[in-house]
C-alpha cells in the first residue's frame, strides 16, 4: 500500500476507519480520566498526552481530529467530575495536563495551532480547574521523540497517553514502543498498523518483496513462511496475521490489544492499544463491547483468545456485539475454572486479572458474573466472608474452586480402562 499523506491546506478528507478510531479514542479517554480520578481525598490528577501524528486539528467537513478531541474531552471531563464531586461533598478536583502535538507537515502543525488558539483560550476563560499546557513540535516522530521522553521526565509526569496515528506501519520503532512502556509507570499508547501490505503481499509469490515489508516489525521469514502456509481464505489468513502481530507487539508491554478495525471497506489497519496495567485492558474491552463492531477479533471467545492452530483450526469473527457476547459468556464458564484448577485450585483475584486481561476480549462484567455464578467456585473476601455478587469482586479478593464440585463436564474424568 502507498502512503497517503492527509492534505491539510486544502481541507483533509475523514476516512471511515479514522472515524471509528477516533470513536474509540474519545471514549475510552474519557472513560480513563473518570477511572483516575476517582479517589474522594485525590484534589489534583497529572498526566501527559503525546499526539506524535496530530495532523491539523480538524477535517474537511469538521469533525474534529485527535488534538481536539483530547482537549474537548478533558474540559468535559473535569466539569462533570467536580459537579459529580461538589453533589457528594468532596473536594474539587485539579487537573494539569501537558499536551505534546507533533506532526513532520509543518502545514499541519501550523494549522493546528490556529485550530487550538481558541479553545485553549476559551479553557482558560471558563475551566480554571483544567491547567493546560500545549507544546507543539514538527519532525519525524522517531527524531523527537527523545526530546519529548526528557521533556516528560523533566515534569515528573508518571500519567502518559501516546497516540501514534501513523500513516503506514514503518514510521514508529518497535524498540520506542518498548522504550515507552519501561519508561513511564503508567504508560499507555494507541497505536495505528496498517495492514494492506500483508494482505497484498500474501497474495503474491515474491517473498523477497513481502520480507522487506515485514522486516519493520520484526517478522521472521520462518513466520512469514508460516503464515503464508496458513493462509486457506481471507478470514483464516487474518486469524493468522493477529497472531502474528500479537506475538510481535507483545514483548513491548503487559496487555497489548491487537484487534483490527471493522471497516466496510475491507479490512486495513489494526488499532493496538499497550498498557501496563490489567486494569486499563479491562476498561479498553469494555468501551469496545460499548461501540460492537468498530473492532474486529478472530479467534477464540473465551480466554486463550489465539490459542488456537491456524492449519487446522478456522478463527471466528468476533465483532465486540451481542452474538459475539453470548459466545463468550458460554466460554468463560469453562475457561475460567480450567485456569483456577491449572494454578492449584486457588488464585488471588489481581493475580487471575493479570493472567487473563491480555488472553481475553471479553467484558469485565462477563468475567467477573462467569466466576461468582458459576456451581464450582466461589469468592473469598480477606476477612473471611464469600462474595455474592458479580460487581462486588474487588482485587484483594481469592478466587477457589469449591471441595465439592459439580458434575460441570471440565471436572470428569475418564474412567480407567479395564485391565
Amino acid at each position: 500500500m502507498t502512503e497517503k499523506p492527509y492534505n491539510w491546506s486544502e481541507g483533509a478528507e475523514l476516512s471511515e476507519h479514522s472515524h471509528r478510531k477516533h470513536k474509540i479514542v474519545r471514549e475510552y479517554f474519557s472513560d480513563y480520566m473518570h477511572v483516575r480520578c476517582r479517589l474522594p481525598q485525590q484534589s489534583k490528577f497529572r498526566l501527559a498526552v503525546v499526539d506524535g501524528f496530530a495532523g491539523g486539528g480538524r477535517y474537511a467537513c469538521g469533525t474534529p481530529g485527535s488534538p481536539v478531541i483530547f482537549i474537548e474531552q478533558l474540559e468535559r471531563v473535569v466539569e462533570a467530575l467536580n459537579i459529580e464531586r461538589a453533589a457528594n461533598g468532596m473536594a474539587t478536583l485539579d487537573i494539569e495536563a501537558l499536551l505534546i502535538f507533533n506532526d513532520r507537515d509543518v502545514v499541519a502543525i501550523e494549522t493546528l495551532k490556529q485550530v487550538v488558539a481558541p479553545l485553549e483560550a476559551k479553557i482558560k476563560e471558563s475551566c480554571p480547574r483544567l491547567h493546560l499546557r500545549i507544546e507543539y513540535r514538527n519532525n519525524a516522530f522517531e527524531s523527537v521523540y527523545p526530546e519529548i521522553k526528557t521533556l516528560l521526565h523533566q515534569g515528573q509526569f508518571s500519567n502518559v497517553l501516546f497516540n501514534l496515528d501513523q500513516c503506514g506501519h514503518t514510521h514508529v520503532a518497535i524498540p520506542t514502543l518498548t522504550d515507552i512502556l519501561l519508561s513511564f509507570r503508567s504508560a499507555e499508547i494507541f497505536y495505528t498498523f496498517v495492514i494492506d501490505t500483508l494482505v497484498n503481499f500474501l497474495n503474491t509469490s515474491n517473498p523477497a518483496i513481502l520480507q522487506a515489508q515485514l522486516t519493520p516489525l520484526g517478522i521472521t521469514p520462518e513466520q512469514i513462511i508460516s503464515l503464508q502456509s496458513a493462509m486457506l481464505s481471507r478470514q483464516e489468513w487474518l486469524g493468522a496475521a493477529e497472531r502474528i502481530v500479537f506475538n510481535v507487539f507483545r514483548g513491548c508491554a503487559p496487555f497489548v490489544s491487537p484487534f483490527s478495525i471493522n471497516n466496510p471497506e475491507g479490512w486495513r489497519y489494526w488499532l493496538i492499544h499497550f498498557a501496563n496495567s490489567p486494569r486499563a485492558r479491562q476498561v479498553y474491552n469494555n468501551v469496545l463491547h460499548d461501540n460492537s463492531s468498530i473492532q474486529a477479533h478472530f479467534g477464540r471467545s473465551g480466554l486463550d483468545m489465539l490459542a488456537y492452530d491456524p492449519r487446522h483450526d478456522a478463527p471466528e469473527l468476533f465483532l465486540f456485539d451481542d452474538e459475539g457476547r453470548q459466545r463468550s459468556k458460554a466460554q468463560l464458564l469453562d475457561d475460567i475454572p480450567r485456569l483456577v484448577s491449572a494454578r492449584g485450585d486457588v488464585i488471588s483475584v489481581e493475580e487471575f486479572y493479570e493472567a487473563v486481561y491480555n488472553v481475553t476480549p471479553a467484558h469485565s462484567d462477563d468475567i467477573n458474573t462467569a466466576i461468582a455464578d458459576h456451581p464450582d467456585m466461589e469468592v473469598i473476601t480477606p476477612a473471611g466472608g464469600e462474595r455474592r455478587r458479580a460487581n462486588t469482586i474487588a482485587v484483594g479478593d481469592t478466587i477457589r474452586l469449591k471441595n465439592q464440585k459439580s458434575f460441570f463436564p471440565m471436572f470428569v474424568r475418564p474412567e480407567r480402562e479395564n485391565k
